[in-house]
C-alpha cells in the first residue's frame, strides 16, 4: 500500500491540478507518473506545498489528447511498479452522446415536456 494520497483541486485551462501528500518526511519529492494510452505523459509539473509532505501536482493535457471519445489519465506512483493512485477521463465528440449525463438531462427535458402537455390537457378537459 502507497503512503501517497492523490486530491483533486481543479481542472481548467487545459491542466489537471491537485495536491499530493505523504506521510515521508524527508523532503524528497515524490515520484509520480501519469500514464496516458499506456505511455508516461510528459509535462508534469511537481512543486513543493504549503505543509510538510505536502506537493502540488499540475498535469498539462496535450493537445494530441484531447479528441473524440473518452479520454483516461492514469495517476501512478512510479517507484512502486505503478501503484494507481487517481485518475480522471475527458470525454469529448460523439461520445459524450452516450453519456450518462446526456441521458439524464434529455429525460429531464422530456419530463418538462410531459409535465407542460399533461397541465394543458387538464386545463382543456375541466
Amino acid at each position: 500500500m502507497s503512503d501517497l494520497t492523490v486530491t483533486k483541486i481543479r481542472f481548467r485551462n487545459g491542466t489537471w491540478e491537485g495536491v499530493v501528500q505523504t506521510t515521508a518526511d524527508d523532503g524528497l519529492p515524490p515520484d509520480i507518473q501519469v500514464m496516458f494510452q499506456d505511455k508516461p505523459l510528459e509535462g508534469i509539473d511537481l512543486s513543493e506545498g504549503s505543509t510538510s509532505g505536502e506537493w502540488n501536482l499540475h498535469i498539462t493535457i496535450p493537445p494530441e489528447a484531447i479528441a473524440d471519445g473518452v479520454q483516461t489519465f492514469v495517476i501512478t506512483e512510479g517507484g512502486s511498479g505503478g501503484q494507481k493512485l487517481d485518475s480522471f477521463s475527458l470525454i469529448a465528440g460523439e461520445a459524450a452522446v452516450d453519456d450518462m449525463r446526456a441521458e439524464i438531462d434529455l429525460l429531464r427535458a422530456e419530463l418538462d415536456m410531459l409535465k407542460r402537455a399533461f397541465r394543458r390537457h387538464c386545463l382543456e378537459t375541466t
